[in-house]
Parts: structure tokens; sequence; C-alpha cells
């Protein structure tokens, strides 16, 4: 039996050794003012895992570490889930199956280690698995915020947020045009079918990144299950002509390469003429398997035979790429983007599967990235009164997103601790512009949409490198408006540490194509809500 005034804390880590001793110190001091507040509201805290001074660390890395430290906590106790840093969810979650207790997930306000990424993942876990979990963050844990939802929580075992801004669909029935275009789109997906290459599932534990089979069958979709082992295999293949064609084609494009010479901590030419060689032999394998979308775990296995995958990602989403021949030497899928799924996110994929054929359609652009919804503040230089997000993702941004295309991006080395053999980004920063926003999820063992609009806002350069150095600045940045959603709304109703993202020609053109993006998921049996301020008859205001 557990004591009614105990909690028991958990905190899910990576499970690489250099990033969970890295961020060790960032976990440590979120733990302390948590124990502090629950403390102060006359609770004990038992730490359910002990630290071990031999890794340097407190977290759970591994499943089996995940499943020994819940299987010693009461059945009916409650949990507290710390996170200060990325996680690695399936180090938790297994176990959470079979407790009876009330879970709460907490995220301290921080983009320095992507704590909030880490719990939104595990939100979007808990969710999918049908595992009843309350949620919360703040900077300090001293806000009322924090406070009243706190006392909520151990008082109720539940927190009851504000989900206002979030309303199911209609249908848009005043939009015939955009309806019709949705029965064409849903006629050809059915009719033809399309194929998802996954390069191996379950990056990183992200068990709500797995799309169920069969709830991808009934829209036409399917999977083609790929190893990273037959992307490798491809590589080798590539001559070295090849990935020098390409390379000088980037640099003819203006993008800049931030060249070091010692390969542990800079980015060398050989470490970017081996992404050059993983670009082909990805538009390659895409082809030969007639994937119209395809994803690339990359964080397991593939990092430690070649380097990281972001500037391939980012090369493959963007529609003015480099041309890759087939054998006879027809050039494959010329001016289209391959669609590419970061960190493989089926979730993400059949979203950005969906935005692909609706843009053509509509004539929109075509070039879509997930984000890390990783952290937001207020403009510090006071230009911009909104609250302004941090999107971020690890490099895989197409360079159509960036303020001066393929001349303003960079491609710095990716940070030692995550990737050892290292490998160059697609950094920018993302251009001004109307945006429509999205996630495709599972609950209930169905699919589901949220979508809304927003605007990429240009900042200062003192805020933005302000903004890039409280996250990852080797990273390409959007710096996001969403309309009538607040900090705590989406943080409340996200689904997932990931966001997908495109730009519209106009905002008139954004609402136009989210309310027919919006009517082809649903025709497909898709359940979507549109999210921020909607009109009676689904027009976005």
């Amino acid at each position: 039996m557990s004591q009614p005034s105990a909690i028991y804390l958990l905190a899910s880590g990576d499970s690489r050794v250099s990033a969970n001793t890295i961020c060790w110190p960032a976990q440590e001091a979120m733990e302390a003012d948590l124990t502090r507040i629950l403390k102060q509201n006359g609770y004990e805290v038992i730490r359910a895992h002990s630290v071990d001074p031999e890794k340097g660390h407190g977290f759970l890395d591994s499943q089996r570490a995940g499943l020994d430290a819940v299987s010693k906590i009461p059945t009916g106790a409650k949990i507290v889930i710390a996170e200060a840093v990325w996680q690695y969810s399936h180090h938790v979650l297994p176990a959470l199956h079979f407790h009876k207790g009330p879970i709460l997930t907490v995220a301290n306000w921080s983009g320095q280690w992507p704590g909030l990424v880490g719990m939104l993942n595990l939100n979007g876990s808990l969710t999918k698995a049908g595992i009843d979990y309350a949620t919360l963050w703040s900077e300090k844990f001293e806000d009322d915020f924090f406070l009243n939802g706190l006392a909520e929580w151990l008082t109720t075992g539940t927190i009851n947020h504000d989900l206002s801004h979030v309303a199911p669909f209609d249908g848009a029935p005043n939009a015939t045009n955009t309806a019709k275009i949705a029965d064409a789109l849903v006629s050809d997906l059915i009719q033809h079918k399309s194929i998802m290459g996954v390069f191996d599932e379950g990056c990183m534990g992200m068990y709500n990144a797995i799309i169920p089979d069969d709830l991808l069958a009934r829209l036409g979709v399917f999977k083609e299950r790929l190893s990273q082992s037959a992307l490798y295999a491809e590589v080798l293949t590539v001559s070295d002509d090849e990935a020098e064609a390409v390379f000088q084609w980037l640099v003819q494009k203006g993008i800049r390469f931030d060249f070091g010479t010692d390969g542990a901590v800079d980015l060398t030419r050989d470490q970017t003429m081996l992404q050059c060689k993983m670009y082909i032999a990805a538009v390659r394998v895409a082809d030969q398997f007639d994937c119209e979308t395809i994803g690339i775990q990359y964080q397991q296995g593939l990092k430690d035979l070649l380097p990281a995958s972001d500037l391939v990602e980012g090369m493959l989403n963007n529609s003015d790429r480099p041309p890759v021949t087939r054998a006879e030497g027809s050039v494959i899928r010329e001016g289209l983007p391959i669609v590419h799924f970061n960190e493989v996110d089926e979730c993400a994929g059949l979203d950005a599967l969906l935005i692909n054929r609706t843009h053509r359609a509509l004539g929109q652009p075509l070039e879509t990235t997930l984000h890390d919804i990783r952290w937001g503040d207020y403009d510090a230089s006071g230009c911009c009164d909104d609250f302004v997000w941090v999107f971020e993702i690890s490099g895989a941004a197409p360079p159509e997103h960036h303020i001066g295309g393929w001349a303003g991006s960079t491609s710095l080395r990716q940070p030692a601790m995550y990737f050892p053999f290292g490998g160059g980004t697609l950094s920018g920063v993302a251009k001004p512009g109307s945006l429509i926003w999205s996630r495709v999820y599972v609950a209930n063992n169905a699919l589901h949409m949220d979508i809304g609009l927003g605007e990429c806002v240009e900042l200062s350069e003192e805020e933005t490198r302000r903004r890039r150095n409280a996250t990852t600045a080797e990273w390409p940045i959007m710096h996001a408006i969403l309309q009538g959603v607040s900090q705590n709304q989406l943080m409340a109703s996200h689904k997932s540490n990931h966001v997908q993202v495109v730009y519209a020609t106009s905002p008139e053109h954004a609402k136009e194509a989210m309310v027919c993006r919006a009517q082809f998921a649903q025709k497909l049996g898709i359940s979507v809500n549109i999210v921020g301020s909607i009109s009676t008859n689904g027009e976005v205001h």
C-alpha cells in the first residue's frame, strides 16, 4: 500500500550516454524545484529509480529500466513524470499500461534540452495507448497556472485545461469548390493507392509516430517496410563522381558549408560527400519501390554508420533539388519533392502526403516539413506583441522555407552528443508568410487531424540569435504565431512533439488550402478538428 501523501517521480531520458550526462544538471535543477513545490503541498516525493554515479545521470535509459522502476511503485500511487530533456517514450510507456493511479507529466518551460518536446511526445504516446494522464508545464513552478493545475491534480487526479480553441470540422458546407477538389483527391487516392516507404519504425521510441497498418489501409495508403541497412547498402553503390555532382549543384545554389578540420567536432567535406551519396541513394530507393513518401529513422543504427541524414532530408523535401537519374539516364521526379517525414514519423508522413496532393491541386507551395514544438516566448525586442513559438527541427527543413532559399541556408555540423559521425544540417531562418499547421495522430484506435492557420514572422537578427542560443543554434528555426491559439491551449491539446507546417501564397489561399485538406481528410474517414477561431460554417476568421 502506498502512503496517501507519497508521490513517485520518474525521469525518462535518452539512450545515448552522452546526451544523458550532458543534460543531467538541467534535470536535477527541475526535479529540485518540483520536489520543493510538492513538499509544500504536503507530499513526500519518492524517486522511483536512483541516480547512477557510474553513468553520471539518473534517467531511465532503457525499456527494461522503466519496467523495473514502475514495477516497484504501488499500482494505485500517484506518479509524476518530470522531463527537462528529450526522452525516449518507450523507456517508460510500456510499464504504465499496468498502472492504476493518477499520472502527471511535467516539463520545464525551457528550450535548452527540449523537455517540452519530450513531454509532448510522451503525451501523444499515452494518448495513442489509451492511458489516462494529466499534463503541466512551467518555467519556475511558481506561477498561478501551474500551482492551480497541480492543486487540481493532487485533489482529483485530473486537470481540466481550456480547450475552447478546438472544434470539430463541420465540412465547410459553403465551400463547394474545395469540396469538389477534395472528392477528386479522395477518388484518386482510393483508386490508385499510395506507398509509404518506412526505413525502420519507432525512431527513439516514438510510439505515437507509428500508424497501425489497418488504419492506413482504409485510406488507400500502404507501408513498404524498408531497412536502414538497405539504405546503407545503396549508399555504398553511389560513385564519388555522382556525389561530387550533387555537392557542386549545392555550391552553385549558394548554400554555405561550415567546414572544419576535426571531424569529431567539425563538419568536414568527407561527411558532406557521404550525405550527398545518401541523398542519391534515398531518391533511388523511393523510385525503385514507387514510394510517394519516405521516412528515414537515422537516430539508431544509421547514425553509427553514416553522418546524420538532415541535409539529405531537406534536399528531398524541396522542389528545386539536385537531379538524380535512373540507370537509363532519366531524372527521377524532376521538379518535385521526394516527400520525406523526419524521424520516420508516419503521422507526419500521412499529413505530408495529404498536403502534397492538396497543394498540387490548388497550385500552392509543395514544400512541407515537420518541426518540433521546441519552446516559445514573447519577442524580447518588443517589436512583436504576440507570443511567438520556436519551431525547430534537427536540420530537415526544405530551403524553400528559408529567407534567401538555398543561398540563405547553411550546413552546420550536428552536435556530437547526438551524432558521433557528424554530418551537416540544412539550417536557415524561416521566411515570413502565411502558414497552415497541423498534426495527424492516433487516439481511440482511430486517425485524427488537428489543423489551423498561422503566420511565420520575421524577428530581428538579435532576437533570432537569442532564440537559437536558447535552443539548438545549428538547426533551422521558424518564428510562428498560431491564429486563435494561446501558449497553454496548444500545449494542452497537441498530441505530439511534432507539428507539420506548409506555406500558402496569401492568407486567403491559406484558408482555402486548410479547408480543402480538412475536407480531403474528413472524406477519407479521418476525424478533423479546426484549431483556432472558426465561424459556424467552418470558415476561419
